[in-house]
């Protein structure tokens, strides 16, 4: 029989403004212990320079996860242009260098080939796996890999301006699994200049944004307190983007046990997933069929 977990039966989200020069796990496990919470997780890392929105999922708020990870996110970051390096980022060695440096039009023209629906091949450095082993580990031990190319969604690549002629500063959001390094390094190299990033910023992820976050000095102080707990914002939050459904009473008992039960919908079509509530409470996550919610998550109630 495994160990009980310690800690409170907490639920809800907490958005961490995450500094850089920490984990994301680091950060989760600071907000496990300042909240004392049984169970907490986040929903897409954040490399440890990089700073900004991390959102941090308690109790039955981990539920909704998947939700956020695919949701869309938004990055502001600067490149070092004229550079390559073995990370992508200004973490690693230079492996590559250049005097070319590309003029304002020239970058603004190369941000379209990044527009749409593009593939990316993953850094060296990720936490791609490969044969079962992260690319990380191998790439520490001086391996070089053929990573496979992925599919990504970018809305919008966009130049927010020029500090001096070695780096530009740019925003893109874009949907899930995509990677900043990536973009940075495929730019450098359409440019014929070399690039890597050098600052990485998330500023919104899902409903989430950037200056809503609490510091990590803000935690620590607000630690064990009420005050804390009344920053956590509610599970639901974490389904934003999908429509909700009213449960009517009767029908609370069947979902929570996982069973099919009559929902009250509208405007929600026939096989789509949607969120089941009782006075705005979530009850539970499924798909829509025949008037029925057939539940693929269901929402514990709080003692």
């Amino acid at each position: 029989m495994g160990r009980k977990r310690k800690g409170r039966d907490i639920s809800g989200w907490l958005v961490v403004d995450k500094p850089a020069g920490i984990t994301s796990t680091a950060v989760v496990n600071k907000v496990r212990w300042a909240l004392a919470a049984k169970k907490a997780g986040h929903a897409g890392t954040l490399d440890p320079e990089a700073t900004g929105v991390l959102a941090v999922a308690l109790g039955e708020a981990t539920k909704t996860v998947p939700y956020i990870t695919d949701a869309m996110k938004a990055y502001r970051f600067t490149v070092r242009l004229g550079q390559a390096t073995n990370t992508d980022d200004a973490e690693g060695e230079v492996i590559a260098s250049s005097d070319e440096r590309p003029s304002d039009d020239q970058i603004k023209e190369a941000l379209h080939q990044f527009v749409g629906d593009i593939m990316q091949v993953p850094p060296q450095f990720s936490a791609v796996k490969i044969d079962g082993e992260r690319a990380y580990k191998r790439a520490r031990d001086g391996e070089e890999m053929e990573l496979a190319a992925r599919p990504l969604w970018v809305e919008e690549l966009i130049m927010l301006e020029r500090p001096d002629a070695d780096h530009v500063t740019l925003e893109m959001t874009c949907g899930k699994g995509g990677y900043v390094r990536s973009i940075a390094r495929d730019l450098g190299q359409a440019l014929g200049c070399h690039g890597h990033v050098r600052e990485l910023r998330r500023i919104w992820s899902g409903p989430f944004e950037v200056e809503d976050g609490l510091s990590i000095e803000e935690i620590d102080a607000l630690a064990k307190t009420p005050e804390l707990d009344a920053k956590l914002l509610p599970i639901e939050v974490g389904l934003a983007d999908l429509p909700e459904v009213t449960c009517p009473p009767e029908s609370v008992t069947r979902l929570r046990n996982g069973n099919p039960a009559v929902v009250i919908a509208s405007d929600v079509e026939y096989g789509e997933e949607c969120w089941a509530s009782l006075n705005g409470t979530p009850i539970a996550v499924g798909r829509f069929k025949a008037g029925e919610l057939h539940p693929s998550r269901v929402f514990v109630e709080a003692d």
